[in-house]
């Protein structure tokens, strides 16, 4: 009997990604969404990210998300190899400021589609709320939580006016 996986995969071209990603697999996990993580990478362990990718949907994953730097291939050699939907995250990188890492990821051929966040740790929580509405579509207590999560954003920006108003009237 084969093992039954996350909801969400979360790959990463290289462990030092790990502190960029935790940002996506703490917010799935806000939501009580399933998640793994894991370290692929298109071009070290090549074999192994066809492998993963072509396994995904039968394991039982719903969506992935894959984060990489540089020429940050990862997300789309994932989803060349799947139908799931692949969201991927670009990687700051010292020598260019994350530019290649988004530019790789984003300029995708016609046909291999990849959701493409922000670069860095804004890219890291978009990346999993745009997961948690994927899944929301067939889960009305993730709708219930997404709209809580609006609501709360919307709340700490009134907030946030009303003491910057405060402060102004001192």
């Amino acid at each position: 009997m084969s093992k039954q996986c996350a909801q969400v995969a979360v790959l990463m071209g290289s462990a030092s990604d790990w502190g960029i990603v935790k940002e996506t697999v703490d917010t799935l996990k806000k939501f009580g969404v399933t998640v793994e993580a894991k370290v692929i990478s298109a071009h070290r362990t090549p074999d192994l990210a066809s492998e993963f990718s072509k396994n995904a949907r039968s394991c039982g994953y719903k969506v992935i998300i894959a984060a990489a730097g540089g020429a940050a291939h990862l997300a789309g050699v994932i989803a060349a190899h799947t139908t799931l939907p692949v969201i991927g995250i670009p990687i700051y990188t010292s020598s260019l400021n994350g530019l290649d890492s988004l530019l790789s990821t984003v300029q995708m051929p016609g046909g291999i589609p990849v959701g493409t966040m922000a670069v860095g740790k804004s890219g890291a929580v978009n990346a999993a709320i745009f997961a948690v509405q994927m899944l929301s579509l067939s889960d009305k207590s993730l709708e219930d939580k997404l709209n809580q999560y609006k609501e709360d954003l919307k709340k700490s920006v009134i907030e946030g006016d009303a003491k910057i108003q405060s402060d102004l009237s001192e």
